[in-house]
């Protein structure tokens, strides 16, 4: 008896009938959609690799932001320095409110922001977009690119691009205005669909150096493990479960050089870490996805190092309800959406949404990405290859 499971897997795995890139690219012209934090970080790394860029947002805040400022500036790891904006007498990054001028020359299209505003850049390229495009989900977490391709198509996108899901920047970010200080992320993995374009990857190699590349996007969305870090550590803090922090004696302060990302994770939030890992891991392999990361790999890559290099810094309160929201959305519904396929349970998983969406005042999961709605109906698995290749190749 054959197993469906593989026989989805396999459809998400295989090349599809469009023509495969093999020569390596080189991109030199790149547009950024949106204004925030991520978005000011791709510009300046891209424009630090000699690229033509241009930072597309519909908020005028944000570009006068930029424009007051002087630019983008960088400090701490990564290309350090103070990238220009809007000028003629030296390279600059182009901004601008037009979204048809930013991306009608564009090699590479960076989309940036929350899992909303990706889906809401998905639907309104879908007009403005041309054969040979490369789109760029950074994190696209889990069915990110899927989730793109559907939203292109049913936009009625008929041109014939590349999507990159990578779970993941090159650097952590901590914001104060237009200065961002980075320190180094871990690598990540990355997908292209439709499979058989994995050059594109190497030619992205400029811009993103830490990609790692998977299979297929089946495989890096089973490799997204941020919403198993992440949600132990930002929901499941105070004096009933233990941090990781360093203990000080009473009226001393902490040193600032500890307060990362890494200190909040003890050994309470590690367990719900590893059970919420145990649980991706069963739907992964039911859908025929092995050799993902191990706990502790998964931890390094989502919380980063517990000091000096490569740390992550702890986020604001509204940034950190911003992580739960897309982790609801696009990292936790999804699984639950491949569960239910598999029929494996997944209770410490569906406990965190339950817990996320009691936070943030809001059933967050009922907008989630789910198979069901971006044209992945396989209740029938002889037709998953079909369905799988119609989606990657905007037939349907």
């Amino acid at each position: 008896m054959s197993n469906p499971f593989a026989e989805f897997a396999d459809a998400a795995a295989r090349p599809s009938g469009a023509p495969s890139v093999v020569a390596a690219p080189e991109y030199t012209r790149v547009a950024v959609l949106g204004g925030g934090t991520d978005a000011r970080l791709f510009a300046a790394l891209c424009l630090s690799a000699g690229a033509q860029v241009a930072l597309f947002s519909a908020y005028g805040a944000e570009l006068e932001a930029l424009r007051a400022g002087s630019g983008i500036t960088l400090r701490g790891a990564g290309p350090v320095g103070t990238y220009q904006v809007d000028r003629s007498d030296a390279p600059a990054i182009r901004l601008t409110a037009e979204l048809d001028s930013a991306v009608r020359e564009a090699e590479v299209i960076f989309l940036t922001g929350p899992v909303h505003k990706q889906r809401t850049y998905a639907m309104v390229l879908a007009d403005h977009l041309a054969d040979g495009q490369v789109l760029v989900l950074a994190p696209g977490r889990s069915l990110g690119a899927l989730e793109t391709a559907w939203l292109l198509r049913i936009g009625g996108c008929r041109a014939d691009v590349t999507i990159v899901e990578a779970q993941g920047a090159p650097y952590w970010i901590a914001a104060e205005g237009t200065v961002l200080t980075l320190s180094e992320c871990a690598p990540v993995a990355a997908s292209v669909l439709p499979r058989g374009r994995e050059a594109v990857l190497t030619g992205l190699a400029r811009y993103l150096p830490n990609l790692s590349q998977v299979d297929s996007v089946l495989a890096s969305g089973f490799a997204d493990g941020s919403a198993l870090v992440e949600f132990p550590a930002l929901l499941m803090g105070g004096p009933a479960l233990r941090s990781g922090a360093i203990d000080v004696p009473m009226g001393a302060q902490p040193l600032a050089e500890n307060d990362t990302f890494a200190r909040l994770i003890g050994p309470e939030q590690r367990d719900l870490t590893e059970r919420m890992a145990d649980e991706r891991r069963a739907v992964a392999a039911a859908f025929g996805v092995r050799g993902l990361p191990d706990t502790d790999a998964w931890i390094t890559a989502h919380a980063g190092a517990l000091k000096g290099a490569g740390f992550r810094p702890v986020p604001p309160a509204a940034e950190a309800k911003s992580l739960l929201r897309d982790g609801v959305v696009g990292s936790l519904v999804p699984l639950a959406s491949a569960a239910e396929l598999a029929q494996i349970d997944l209770p410490v998983t569906r406990a965190m949404m339950t817990l996320a969406g009691a936070v943030l005042g809001a059933d967050v999961a009922s907008s989630g990405r789910r198979l069901d709605t971006i044209g992945v109906r396989v209740s029938d698995m002889s037709e998953a290859r079909s369905v799988m290749d119609a989606i990657a190749m905007g037939e349907r």
